[in-house]
């Protein structure tokens, strides 16, 4: 990976997060693909790695998932 893809990531990382900061109440991934402008696949590999990063936390609830930055979870006492 160049320098210029990881730049890229990482803007998109931090899009992510920036999303997820202004929806405390959580998103699914089709939410994220439709405010990010972005492929389905391109939002669920940046999402598995910030959950992987310990960043965000998913929460099944019935047929969907959803999103959440892990602050705004923890502060809402779930």
């Amino acid at each position: 990976m160049t320098s210029n893809n990881s730049d890229k990531a990482s803007g998109f990382r931090d899009s992510l997060i920036d999303v997820l900061k202004e929806h405390p109440e959580g998103l699914s991934i089709a939410d994220l693909s439709k405010i990010m402008k972005s492929h389905r696949q391109t939002v669920t590999k940046y999402i598995l790695w910030l959950e992987g990063a310990n960043t965000i936390y998913r929460r099944r609830i019935g047929a969907v998932t959803l999103h959440y930055l892990k602050k705004d979870w923890e502060r809402l006492g779930r």
